[in-house]
């Protein structure tokens, strides 16, 4: 019997979950690859400071000065560590307070990476544009809740101390082409354990105690019971990560379009939260903005979310919400469908 169990292991379990991490990889590497091409050319262009113009008048909507209009332009093109870089170098100039780096911090948050992330969100069956706008929309609304509520109770505003410096960087091509190879080593690595520890916990059915805890929340959400782990990796992990598993499984037919969904639009507003938290907190920016608030504001988001799609007819999803380009979402049948 043992022998058996071994047999089966080596020759099914490993080559089947081999299978599975090279299917991921592959198509998380297929849409990051020309998105990280395309903004490393507009960066080098010197495209990105123009691009943030625009972004000017709406800083001073969430009491933020036009120079921060920079950095939140970069992060939504590269990342937060882009932002960052460009924080530091425009801080000293500037008297922030805490609030308003909490403000930015924030938005940064919510929308960070978009080229990559919009792509991952539109693979998995959202229309581009509704993800586009639910990011942009959801960061400037929480910076100016954020805004306003620190101004009305007068909290926060002490000015901030930067705690962190940036070092000195090297911008070569052949530097960025290193870092990105590190980058995909790092996410195969991070893929093959999370889908290993995925395949165990299936096998010693945990997913099943997981998903009764989060049944009463899940169910305030709208999100199914067969999205619940993906949903938990891309909250704790990244978009990145939890939208390249969702797109799988969305594609396998093993998530509903509704599910799907609503877990991208809770991923979309609130992913990462612990490394991208603590990198944040470096800023400056305060626990009470960049954790507690945006996790508020992102349940209560896809409560409203999901109950207001659950009264649009099938037409209208059609047209607007889903990515007509993904498979199972033909399949399925609409958004609010069983």
């Amino acid at each position: 019997m043992p022998h058996t169990s071994a047999s089966q292991f080596f020759n099914h379990t490993l080559p089947s979950l081999a299978q599975e991490i090279f299917e991921v990889c592959l198509l998380l590497f297929k849409l990051m690859i020309p998105v990280l091409i395309i903004v490393k050319a507009l960066e080098a262009l010197g495209a990105i400071p123009y691009i943030s113009v625009a972004l000017e008048p709406v800083m001073r909507l969430v009491g933020l000065p036009e120079s921060m209009g920079l950095v939140w332009t970069t992060t939504l093109l590269t990342n937060i560590y882009g932002g960052m870089l460009i924080f530091f170098q425009l801080a000293p100039q500037e008297s922030l307070t805490v609030a308003q780096v909490t403000v930015l911090s924030s938005m940064m948050l919510i929308a960070h990476s978009l080229p990559l992330e919009l792509r991952i969100t539109q693979k998995a069956g959202v229309r581009i544009m509704v993800a586009l706008l639910i990011r942009i929309i959801s960061a400037l609304l929480l910076g100016a809740l954020l805004h306003w509520s620190y101004q009305w109770g007068g909290w926060l505003q002490q000015p901030v101390e930067l705690i962190w410096q940036t070092p000195a960087t090297d911008n070569s091509l052949l530097s960025w082409g290193i870092g990105q190879l590190k980058s995909f080593v790092m996410i195969i690595l991070i893929i093959t354990v999370l889908m290993s520890l995925l395949r165990f916990l299936r096998w010693i059915h945990i997913e099943r105690l997981m998903i009764w805890l989060l049944q009463p929340l899940l169910r305030i959400l709208g999100i199914g019971p067969q999205a619940t782990s993906l949903t938990i990796i891309g909250v704790t992990l990244g978009l990145s990560f939890g939208g390249g598993l969702l797109i799988r499984e969305a594609q396998n037919g093993h998530i509903s379009g509704k599910d799907c969904f609503s877990a991208l639009c809770l991923l979309s507003l609130c992913h990462s939260v612990i490394e991208d938290t603590l990198l944040v907190l470096t800023l400056g920016a305060d626990l009470s903005g960049v954790l507690w608030a945006r996790l508020a504001f992102s349940l209560l988001f896809v409560a409203i979310m999901t109950r207001w799609l659950n009264r649009t007819s099938e037409a209208f999803q059609r047209r607007w919400l889903l990515n007509s380009s993904n498979s199972n979402t033909r399949k399925e049948g609409p958004l609010n469908a069983n």
